[in-house]
């Protein structure tokens, strides 16, 4: 995606402001982004795709637009001196019918409408078709949202809700403080006719799900697992980065869950069914909490670090919880590893459109399981741990994980690591010489 993200500013922070009327219906928004020149600017860019736009001011002075595909191209009347502050506004009519489609993982994604409101699913490329933004998951920045919806209608996005003011109208404006900077593609904002189930974590932790009202009892025995959850992370973790979490119940047919930061967004049909299978999804997006989002991968190469942990972490705890063994699942993994890096590139090495494909999440856990053999239980814990809090809160990449990994483990494991994460063929796993990798066919 080598147009994602803009360079020649930092973001500082994102004021978004929907004005939602109705499912399927265009609503008024606006979007105020406070940034930082790390150039002198002429002129600079922004992710926006689809929308209509109305205006675009710089400093509060008109400036002038053009649109180039999903780049909003942005020519202020006067020119941005490097390290000066600057304000952007964005006024534009938002279009929630507005989606694209993936042949991977991900397949709908941007505003996915429900019976009575919607959520959002801007993994990995689709923030810039809900506001004007600098979408790279690299890049984060905090986020305050402004929400006002129709009598009836809740609104929730990450972080905390700093309060709602009822209007003359009955409408209600919500106002929400993402409370930590996170990536475009973590964004969650969500309405319809919601229940607020408020427990606690470890050390009281604040948990709050939110919940179709007609979902909140069916949906009860899984949710209420998340403290559990939470501890037997954070036994393996370190205590959870942010703070407060929570479940988002989407009341959709979205094929696949989310870690939108904070507020884990599952699908229904992941909680009305199999115990087992309902806290691999639970656990996995709760993963992501320490690698994904608090850890950020420095590019999308680098996401088999995000899925792969998550994958890796999910099934482990499914181990331990009645599922199949870890060992019986990264075997079969391992044998269809070279077909996948035959259709889906090696685990550090995506294609565009196979950035979402079963390589970043099973091929990518059985990288991690490799390490874990070739170092030895106790080490690999040493590594993950001092992976999550050397980088809490920054962006790696995999050279950054090699590295921290080598010195760790007190031996240089690029030469172990480099053909796991990029070679043609499968290594040998190590402690396992009788597992083999099924031929590759065309």
């Amino acid at each position: 995606m080598p147009l994602a993200g803009n360079g020649g500013y930092t973001v500082r922070r994102y004021t978004l402001d929907f004005d939602w009327r109705a499912p399927r219906t265009p609503f008024e928004a606006g979007a105020t982004i406070s940034a930082t020149a790390t150039q002198a600017l002429s002129r600079f860019d922004l992710d926006f795709a689809g929308n209509t736009l109305h205006r675009v001011t710089v400093d509060a002075v008109p400036a002038t637009v053009r649109r180039d595909g999903d780049e909003l191209v942005v020519t202020p009347a006067r020119p941005i001196p490097r390290g000066s502050t600057f304000t952007v506004r964005v006024a534009y009519t938002a279009d929630p019918t507005q989606g694209r489609h993936r042949d991977d993982a991900i397949q709908d994604y941007g505003w996915v409408p429900t019976a009575d409101g919607t959520v959002v699913c801007a993994q990995p490329d689709g923030a810039r078709m809900i506001f004007p933004a600098n979408d790279h998951p690299s890049l984060r920045a905090p986020v305050t949202f402004h929400i006002t919806t129709p009598p009836g209608l809740s609104a929730v996005a990450n972080g905390r809700l700093v309060g709602t003011v009822r209007r003359p109208d009955g409408r209600t404006r919500w106002t929400y403080d993402s409370e930590h900077p996170l990536a475009a593609q973590l964004v969650q904002l969500a309405i319809g006719r919601f229940t607020f189930v408020d427990s606690s974590g470890p050390r009281g932790l604040p948990v709050r799900d939110v919940v179709p009202d007609d979902l909140v009892t069916d949906t009860e025995e899984y949710r209420s697992l998340t403290p559990d959850h939470l501890a037997w992370l954070e036994r393996r973790l370190g205590p959870y980065p942010f703070r407060r979490y929570g479940v988002l119940v989407g009341d959709t047919d979205l094929p696949v869950a989310l870690e939108t930061q904070s507020l884990s967004v599952l699908p229904r049909e992941d909680l009305l069914g199999d115990r087992v299978d309902a806290e691999r999804n639970l656990v996995h997006e709760l993963t992501h909490h320490w690698t994904g989002d608090s850890v950020a991968i420095r590019r999308w190469s680098d996401l088999w670090l995000s899925e792969g942990h998550a994958r890796f972490y999910e099934r482990l705890y499914s181990d331990e919880h009645g599922g199949v063994s870890l060992e019986s699942v990264m075997r079969s993994a391992y044998e269809q590893h070279d077909q996948w890096r035959h259709d889906e590139g090696a685990p550090a090495e995506p294609g565009e459109a196979t950035l979402f494909k079963v390589m970043r999440y099973d091929g990518s856990a059985l990288v991690l399981f490799a390490l874990r053999e070739k170092v030895g239980a106790e080490t690999f814990e040493r590594i993950e741990r001092a992976w999550v809090t050397e980088y809490r809160g920054r962006t790696a990449g995999t050279r950054d994980f090699v590295a921290l990994a080598s010195r760790v483990a007190g031996e240089d494991l690029t030469p172990f690591l480099r053909p796991w994460l990029y070679g043609a063929h499968t290594p040998p796993m190590p402690g396992h010489p009788d597992w083999r990798v099924d031929p590759v066919e065309d």
